[in-house]
């Protein structure tokens, strides 16, 4: 007989409310961690800009495999503050899903009812379409839909290749201006003859090399990790 009530029993509101914020929650940690390692990868390859540019001044005759090496890391730069300004933005649209939320309950528990509401539907479709947050906030919608707060499920999660469309093919003038402001002027150093590199040197400049294709390699799997 018990269990026969408990089937028909109207889940609590407020055990409801909890597991909801619940979710949320995790949701904005996460958040907040993968924009932490954002901004230390945005941080090291600042100075992996700087060194190729420092490498340009020391040793002019590999200026221009300098630039190209700055070059690709300005590309890289762009990327990470792409996806650092998206995730920003999809954590301020949570942090608005779950004044929401807390309000619909509010209500529901002063009127004895709850309406459902098409901003909460509308933002929460959005987020579930995130890599980042896609199995959490399917969870979090199912919760809502309980609660009859939103009335539709969710779609499917949107490609990560959808989401970064065009971010392989950044517009120059945006690399400039990452590196205009990383190295604090918008003109190319002069090439300066100071005549042919100790051998010393040129070993030092091809280990900095493989070095820094390994970062490079590094920090894409990094991104890419955050990405999926």
């Amino acid at each position: 007989m018990e269990s026969l009530k408990s089937v028909f029993r109207k889940p609590d509101p407020a055990v409801q409310m909890r597991k909801c914020n619940s979710l949320i929650k995790g949701n904005l940690r996460k958040l907040d961690r993968d924009m932490t390692q954002l901004k230390a990868l945005e941080s090291k390859t600042r100075g992996l800009i700087i060194t190729a540019s420092n490498r340009a001044k020391r040793n002019p005759s590999q200026a221009k495999q300098a630039a190209a090496d700055a070059r690709t890391f300005a590309r890289e730069m762009v990327r990470i503050r792409k996806q650092t300004n998206r995730l920003a933005t999809s954590r301020a649209q949570l942090s608005s899903v779950q004044l929401q939320v807390n309000e619909a309950f509010s209500v529901r528990k002063i009127e004895g009812s709850l309406k459902s509401s098409t901003s909460i539907m509308r933002d929460v479709n959005t987020l579930v379409r995130l890599p980042e947050l896609t199995g959490t906030m399917r969870e979090l919608s199912q919760e809502l839909m309980k609660a009859g707060i939103i009335e539709e499920m969710v779609g499917d999660s949107l490609p990560s290749e959808d989401l970064l469309e065009g971010e392989d093919e950044e517009a120059e003038a945006e690399v400039d201006k990452v590196l205009g402001e990383v190295l604090k002027t918008p003109d190319v150093p002069q090439k300066v003859d100071v005549g042919p590199e100790p051998e010393e040197a040129v070993a030092d400049d091809a280990a900095l090399e493989d070095e820094q294709e390994a970062t490079l390699a590094q920090m894409r799997g990094r991104l890419e990790a955050l990405r999926s």
